[in-house]
């Protein structure tokens, strides 16, 4: 089975080291587009024998974000005729199946004729960085349910003619045939909020990179937020926060936010939490409720 990532690089050194240990396993080729690191990533991506290295293209020359967009919706296209899927990605970003390899999985899926993946995001919270043996799926476990890394990263180059992403890939609208597994069990686990003090630092480097037309449409806001609200916003995920190993841990049924890739399950959703208000909200609930905990 031919597996194809593709991700985009800038001074990544300290999380290459868990990338590459997580997607080893199940990648045969990496495309990893670099927008001129100075850390050491680039000798760490020439030194992997599976990784192409090439320059990340600037199409919009005033814009990182529409650049990125841009990219994500067409690089991918190279591994048609190819690759069997293809992983689009972030390098903090780590696709998982709880307690099933995800070459397994990616195997049976594609014996199942599907033809699109999306995952459940999850924002994963570490107060300390990671030892540079952990494999991070594994070893720092928890994690809140986010929707914005609900994203589609996963899916077939033969079988997908666009994939139509939004900026940050936070929602696809993908044409072509579409054919998604019956239960949500794929995960995006989002290594972000990994050593308090290093996300303020790297929050502060990457807003070095936004350009003119990011600026002035606040492309990339989070970049200029301060650490004061970085440790408000931890807190608020670490409140909804689980252990993802833990033994019975249903992802699909835990992980309450709307899915852009089920309409269906949105209005679920909008009439369940219409009945909770009403039923709150009468004398005779006796302290009963009915509705959503976190």
């Amino acid at each position: 089975m031919e597996v194809h990532l593709y991700t985009i690089c800038w001074n990544e050194a300290d999380m290459l080291g868990f990338f590459f240990r997580h997607y080893d396993p199940v990648v045969t080729r990496y495309f990893i587009y670099d927008n001129g690191s100075t850390d050491g990533s680039l000798d760490l991506l020439s030194a992997h024998p599976n990784v192409v290295l090439r320059k990340f293209p600037f199409d919009d020359a005033n814009s990182f974000v529409n650049s990125a967009r841009a990219f994500h919706n067409t690089a991918w296209k190279e591994s048609r005729g190819s690759a069997d899927w293809v992983i689009l990605t972030a390098i903090d970003e780590h696709l998982h199946v709880p307690g099933t390899h995800l070459r397994d999985y990616l195997t049976q899926e594609l014996r199942a004729k599907t033809t699109l993946i999306p995952a459940l995001g999850y924002q994963m919270l570490s107060e300390d960085f990671a030892l540079p043996e952990e494999e991070l799926c594994l070893s720092r476990t928890t994690g809140a349910p986010f929707i914005e890394m609900s994203k589609l990263s996963l899916f077939r180059p033969d079988e997908i003619h666009d994939t139509n992403f939004a900026s940050g890939r936070h929602t696809a609208a993908p044409s072509g045939l579409l054919r998604m597994p019956r239960n949500d069990r794929l995960l995006n686990l989002h290594y972000k909020y990994l050593g308090f003090e290093r996300v303020v630092e790297r929050q502060q480097f990457l807003r070095t990179g936004l350009r003119s037309v990011d600026i002035e449409n606040q492309y990339g806001w989070q970049y200029w937020k301060s650490a004061e609200y970085v440790r408000q916003d931890w807190n608020k995920f670490l409140e909804n926060a689980a252990d993802i190993a833990a033994p019975g841990f249903n992802a699909a049924k835990s992980h309450l936010a709307p899915r852009w890739w089920r309409p269906s399950m949105k209005r679920i959703l909008h009439v369940r939490r219409k009945w909770a208000l009403f039923w709150n909200a009468l004398p005779s609930a006796h302290g009963l409720y009915f509705g959503e905990r976190s």
